[in-house]
């Protein structure tokens, strides 16, 4: 793969609690200039950067985030809000607590409203794999499949670690045919990315990468 060809994996992402407007305008004047998946912001900035970019942009918004244990109730709201606002990727956490008590049930129940309330946008389901035991992501790439989402994402970037190309590989080893990997956090080198992609990521969330593939081919 040549490193141009990473752009299009990249979902360019700013989620810090500080971001500015003048930051998201550069975020996505970069992801326009570089041909990126996505950019990957907060809602309250949606709706400008929609007015401002159009059709020359996907955008990507987190719900939930970073915790994950928002009530299912607001998560749908924050969902179809940010859908109302112009975003057409929605990555979710999920409740990462249900999780650690053995509560799939209610895990799956939470997944498929928000699939319901996404339905005909991408939907990346965040499972935050630094606080779970290999069989509980096992377990959760199960209830992604069967929810159908698009995506299952490893992290959230504010865990205690981000992606692992171990967890990729794992995912890989456990999702159903239509679901695809999401690999963030940590991710800030071209070389970080291509193993990524390598062990079977088909999007990567990073705020450093696109860049510098751009610097290197003078884009």
């Amino acid at each position: 793969m040549e490193d141009k060809e990473i752009l299009g994996y990249i979902d360019h992402t700013l989620l810090k609690a500080f971001a500015t407007w003048d930051e998201i305008v550069a975020l996505c004047d970069e992801a326009v200039k570089y041909g990126t998946a996505s950019v990957c912001i907060p809602q309250s900035f949606i709706k400008r950067v929609h007015e401002k970019y159009g059709d020359k942009l996907t955008v990507c918004t987190v719900i939930g985030f970073p915790l994950g244990y928002n009530t299912t109730h607001s998560k749908v709201v924050e969902a179809l809000d940010s859908i109302e606002a112009g975003a057409t990727e929605i990555d979710t956490v999920v409740n990462i607590g249900d999780v650690k008590d053995g509560r799939f049930d209610e895990v799956k129940k939470e997944l498929m409203e928000i699939r319901k309330a996404t339905e005909g946008h991408c939907l990346k389901v965040i499972i935050e794999t630094c606080y779970l035991t290999d069989e509980e992501k096992k377990k959760l790439c199960q209830i992604v499949t069967e929810v159908k989402a698009d995506f299952i994402k490893t992290s959230t970037g504010f865990g205690t670690a981000g992606a692992t190309v171990d967890d990729v590989k794992l995912f890989a080893q456990n999702i159903g045919p239509d679901v695809k990997i999401k690999a963030a956090g940590g991710i800030r080198t071209i070389e970080d990315a291509k193993a990524m992609i390598d062990a079977g990521a088909s999007r990567l969330g990073s705020s450093a990468v696109a860049p510098l593939i751009g610097a290197k081919y003078n884009m």
